[in-house]
């Protein structure tokens, strides 16, 4: 009989009981899929006494994970403590080091360090998969590394966080402040135990990065993503978009251009017809698009005990196959440092500001715009507020750097109050 994959699991939270739930109901299909029997022989979590609801009766426990990856009756470490330092990366790097294969979700670890662990399971003749780090039930990576390994990939764009997702499509359904439907969240355990990982988008730009490296073949570079978070939207914007026929995503883009690598993760409007404009709750969705293939939509659970641990049991049972294949889709020393670029493509803009309502406020607005090379395609005025008055504009496509420049040089006409908003308006 093949002798059977063994499974070390590190993390015993919903991912880990989830993939601990799918190796025990589905010992019989994985074997007969793997060509080999795969199994769990030690686990290891931060409490021994808590209730999983799953029988860890039969497996090995250690209390220290990286004396789980050491040990000599694990085949896969498998690594969902999460955290890009720490117990996490500690273990990660004592697997590679002791002949292991790696499989992880953990996506702000890959952010961080993915070219330097990438090095060093090379170097060691061993694999680092990741699948359930990105975009949970989804396969995008294997879809990247794979299916699509033919094509020069234009652009890659997204929804790649459920919870920012289900707190902007439930503002627009319900009518309630980013403040309401974030406790909301909360209270229902949507968001991380630090929120600002998920509203701030850097959760959602851990994956960006990730997805950027394999696409166009560079080393990860998380600290080049341009970064914004929901935090500044309001509902009068998730109304005044619908308005004009678009909705509010925290989207994802990366594409290689002539000045290097764009890539951002900042709220966006899209057209409410789209396939990310029509994207509901924790849902998450990912475009690709490539020379050969044009493009094409993917588009699952993001997260959760079952999609996630889907996502972990693709990769072991890749591993249990044979299949074989560098961390980012080629060799780690054949991954170029790409210079990052800022978002130089022109696109149209939604700005919302505040005007002192007296005469010749709006003109000044519009000269300021004018002076940095912006004209306005349409333009609307909301209910006067005491002594001012909300106004809407939409802009021709602009750079973002001429329109900061125009922002800069509002303040000067004194007749603006507060900061304006500017949302891109991306087209899809």
């Amino acid at each position: 009989m093949t002798e059977p994959l063994r499974l070390g699991i590190a993390g015993l939270g919903t991912v880990g009981v989830g993939v601990v739930r799918i190796v025990q109901n589905q010992a019989d299909l994985l074997a007969a899929r793997c060509g080999r029997p795969v199994v769990i022989t030690a686990v290891s979590a931060r409490s021994k006494a808590k209730n999983r609801d799953v029988d860890l009766s039969d497996y090995a426990w250690e209390d220290d994970p990286v004396a789980l990856a050491k040990r000599a009756d694990v085949d896969v470490f498998v690594e969902l403590i999460g955290g890009d330092t720490g117990p996490a990366k500690d273990a990660v790097q004592a697997a590679l080091k002791a002949g292991k294969d790696v499989v992880t979700a953990n996506k702000a670890l890959l952010a961080h360090h993915g070219q330097a662990l990438a090095e060093t399971a090379e170097a060691a003749g061993r694999v680092i998969r990741f699948e359930a780090a990105v975009a949970g039930g989804i396969p995008v990576v294997k879809a990247l590394t794979e299916g699509l390994a033919a094509n020069e990939i234009t652009r890659i764009m997204g929804v790649m966080n459920g919870s920012c997702n289900y707190i902007l499509t439930r503002m627009q359904s319900a009518g309630l402040s980013y403040e309401a439907v974030f406790d909301e969240a909360n209270q229902l355990g949507y968001l991380e135990a630090d929120p600002e990982l998920d509203v701030g988008g850097i959760d959602a730009a851990h994956k960006l990065a990730i997805l950027s490296s394999i696409a166009f073949g560079t080393q990860v570079d998380f600290d080049a993503v341009e970064l914004e978070g929901i935090g500044a939207v309001t509902i009068e914007d998730i109304h005044q978009a619908a308005d004009m026929g678009y909705r509010i995503k925290l989207l994802g883009v990366a594409q290689m251009t002539g000045r290097g690598l764009e890539q951002r993760m900042s709220p966006c409007l899209v057209p409410d017809t789209s396939p990310l404009g029509q994207l509901e709750g924790g849902t998450n969705m990912v475009v690709i698009e490539g020379d050969a293939v044009g493009q094409i939509v993917l588009r699952g659970a993001g997260a959760g005990e079952g999609p996630t641990a889907s996502a972990v049991m693709g990769d072991v049972m890749d591993i249990a196959r044979g299949l074989r294949l560098p961390t980012f889709g080629q060799p780690a020393a054949s991954l170029r440092s790409a210079r990052a670029a800022r978002a130089a493509v022109s696109a149209p803009y939604y700005l919302r500001m505040q005007l002192l309502d007296k005469p010749g406020a709006l003109a000044k607005v519009a000269q300021t715009l004018g002076e940095a090379g912006i004209s306005i395609d349409r333009m609307r005025q909301y209910g006067h507020q005491d002594t001012s008055a909300p106004v809407l504009i939409v802009t021709h496509k602009t750079t973002r750097t001429a329109l900061d420049e125009a922002l800069d040089a509002m303040a000067d006409t004194r007749v603006v109050v507060g900061t304006p908003v500017a949302i891109r308006i991306e087209e899809v």
